[in-house]
């Protein structure tokens, strides 16, 4: 089974990054440029797991991790914080607003292919 992901950061460079790590291992990947993008697509969008950026702008990483817990659908959904911020605070608050994991960027892609299976399970 392909895992379906969607990836949510305001770099284009990361996302680029992110897509060519995740395809080549065999995942579909969706991206995002922030927050407000990546809420949109999760109107047609059902990924297996979410990675997500905390600072972006428009809506950050954790206003975007509140939107996604607060629809029904995407309730249990996997949320992977990736970012350079490495603050034992926050990576509490990205816990309790519902995160899965915390990896700091730059990021090796068997250690993220690894937490993403690991969540997906």
């Amino acid at each position: 089974m392909t895992l379906s992901i969607l990836a949510v950061d305001d770099s284009r460079t990361m996302r680029d990054m992110i897509r060519l790590a995740l395809t080549s291992e065999g995942f579909e990947v969706f991206l995002a440029e922030d927050g407000v993008d990546g809420l949109k697509m999760l109107d047609d969008l059902t990924p297996d797991v979410i990675i997500t950026d905390i600072n972006m702008p428009n809506l950050d990483g954790f206003g975007f991790i509140d939107g996604v817990r607060k629809d029904l659908n995407d309730r249990t959904t996997p949320i992977l914080v990736l970012t350079t911020e490495s603050a034992a605070e926050l990576k509490q608050r990205a816990r309790n607003s519902g995160a899965s994991g915390w990896i700091v960027k730059p990021f090796e892609q068997t250690k993220l292919v690894a937490a993403i299976r690991r969540v997906a399970a």
